[in-house]
């Protein structure tokens, strides 16, 4: 059976994704310049101090771990030195994994194969 090919609308794609960078780039950079103006730039662990020479390694974490609550308060966010903030994330995702959840994409399926469903009509099959 010859398989049908449908017609991929590179613009209108190539339209969809580049807005989705830009919204995506938009709310990046805006909740991380309103933390910045609000917050001194100090981890808010390690206590390290940043100046204009190392504020990249300052990111803005999100304290209910949700990055779409962005209140303009800034009352989601804290500043911290990217190490500390893997650290935060890497200490959440192993107090979820406590509780069975597994974050991220790589999310665990469990096992449905069953190596013994038919073991006794196999064994049954045999001793006749």
């Amino acid at each position: 059976m010859p398989t049908r090919k449908t017609s991929i609308d590179h613009a209108k794609l190539d339209k969809v994704v580049a807005q989705a960078r830009k919204d995506s780039e938009k709310r990046g950079h805006g909740y991380r310049e309103q933390a910045l103006k609000m917050y001194p730039w100090i981890c808010g662990r390690c206590s390290r101090e940043f100046n204009h020479s190392n504020v990249r390694e300052l990111t803005v974490h999100h304290k209910n771990h949700d990055h779409d609550f962005n209140p303009p308060d800034g009352s989601n966010w804290e500043l911290l030195c990217m190490y500390c903030h893997d650290n935060e994330h890497q200490r959440y995702a192993e107090q979820m994994a406590q509780h069975g959840i597994e974050l991220g994409n790589n999310e665990k399926k469990q096992a449905t194969f069953q190596p013994f469903a038919d073991l006794k009509d196999l064994l049954k099959k045999t001793d006749s």
